[in-house]
């Protein structure tokens, strides 16, 4: 993807790169001195470089794998190999000196193996996760920062366009292989398994890295301060203080069985508003050129093992360059909806319209909820199930969406503070709701 940014916040972007790489240099460092394993990516680094005799440094053994990766990624890309991204090679270096540097400063730091259990393993496990923090802190600004990636995440990119594969079933594969490459060193030059390589810190930083990179990602957006240019955000916010033109948007989020699509189409025929639902669909089926099927079975719909999966993937992949397909969906619905917005009054069901619109000022938006008797009920009469089945789709298609509401926002989908307006039809019927609203939206106008 071509991003369009002035030669000023892309100096300023790389700048920010060299600081970010020096903080996920020092939480890798921090965490392998816990002495409860490394990370999967400094797996066969850190190990090699225990071995007795060796000549070179970790951080130089780092360098050599991730040239190797590169080297790779050019094989794999050919032509598709974007150009900018052989600055790979001075990342890998520079982050292979920031790796040394960072194992040296935190030399004093390094908790000793012998040390009694009483004292030494919540010492290691407090250090272990300070450290997988700051490497989270940095891989959140450096997704954010979305300007050049660490070749340990590229080459997992660039086998996932290749072999036309989902970007995180990749990237746990080529995070396992690594681990067992440094299992594999680990027995050859020891003939034992040795807990201070590979440990339960390296199973702790697959799962805890990529949470706390969810926790920090919706609070770094500041840096968007420090990446562009002062006169370029000042411009953007002149040209843009009336561009939603006024437009009253009503954004609907609602629990399965609520109601909450007969609320919109009744409030769009009392208010003579268009109300989009499935238009959304359509229309981002015709522009990513899937099927509306497809669309419509794909999005909000992320099951509890794909969040783990994504949150266990959570890696320094700029947003420019994610190939993943729930992304892209999101993103094209996203362009919909702001569409959508630009065009006029109207209500717009479902789909994160609320975090999509959070920087419009006209917008109200309602969170629609019921009791579990009354959802199912609705759901009986209206697919023909029984109550159990009714109450499993329930239950499947609301943790579906909060989990992709959580993937996309950092935030809980039935947290009060998301919303203007929180109605339970149970309560109020769907009629009810639909009178709240509208008194709501004159207090707005």
């Amino acid at each position: 993807m071509n991003i369009k940014r002035s030669k000023a916040e892309w100096m300023r972007r790389y700048a920010s790169f060299v600081i970010i790489l020096f903080v996920i240099a020092l939480g890798t460092s921090l965490s392998i001195r816990a002495n409860l394993g490394s990370s999967p990516i400094s797996a066969p680094p850190y190990i090699l470089s225990l071995i007795p005799g060796m000549k070179f440094s970790m951080g130089q053994l780092t360098i050599f794998m991730h040239v190797f990766f590169i080297l790779l990624q050019v094989l794999l890309l050919r032509k598709d190999f974007e150009k900018r991204q052989f600055m790979q090679i001075l990342v890998s270096f520079l982050f292979g000196f920031y790796t040394d540097l960072t194992m040296w400063l935190t030399g004093f730091l390094q908790v000793p193996f012998d040390m009694n259990p009483m004292l030494g393993y919540p010492l290691r496990f407090i250090e272990l996760l300070i450290g997988g923090a700051i490497l989270a802190f940095g891989i959140a600004c450096e997704v954010r920062c979305d300007s050049l990636m660490l070749a340990g995440e590229g080459l997992p990119l660039a086998l996932s366009k290749f072999l036309n594969k989902d970007f995180g079933k990749v990237k746990i594969c080529s995070d396992t292989a690594l681990v067992c490459i440094g299992i594999v060193f680990m027995f050859i030059y020891w003939g034992e398994w040795n807990w201070k390589m590979v440990g339960i810190g390296t199973l702790v930083s697959m799962f805890y890295v990529g949470l706390m990179v969810r926790f920090f990602s919706p609070h770094i957006l500041w840096l968007d301060k420090i990446f562009i240019p002062k006169n370029e955000r000042l411009a953007t916010t002149e040209t843009s203080t009336d561009e939603w033109g006024g437009n009253c948007i009503i954004t609907i989020a609602r629990m399965y069985g609520s109601g909450g699509n007969a609320v919109g189409e009744e409030l769009a025929h009392r208010l003579g508003y268009p109300c989009y639902n499935r238009q959304i669909i359509d229309q981002t089926a015709l522009q990513m050129g899937y099927t509306s099927q497809y669309v419509e079975e794909n999005e909000q719909n992320i099951s509890t093992p794909r969040l783990w999966e994504c949150i266990f993937t959570d890696s320094g992949i700029p947003a420019s360059l994610n190939p993943s397909k729930e992304d892209a969906l999101y993103v094209n619905q996203s362009r919909a909806i702001r569409g959508l917005a630009h065009n006029g009054s109207c209500i717009i069901i479902g789909r994160l319209g609320d975090w999509v619109l959070r920087d419009n000022p006209h917008v109200l938006r309602v969170f629609i909820m019921s009791g579990r008797d009354f959802a199912i009920k609705q759901i009986v009469q209206r697919f023909n199930l029984t109550e159990e089945q009714a109450a499993k789709k329930i239950e499947q298609v609301n943790i579906g969406r909060a989990n992709y509401y959580w993937k996309y926002t950092g935030r809980q989908w039935t947290d009060v503070n998301n919303y203007d307006l929180v109605i339970n039809t149970d309560r109020i019927g769907i009629h009810g709701a639909v009178d709240m609203i509208l008194h709501a939206v004159k207090e707005m106008v």
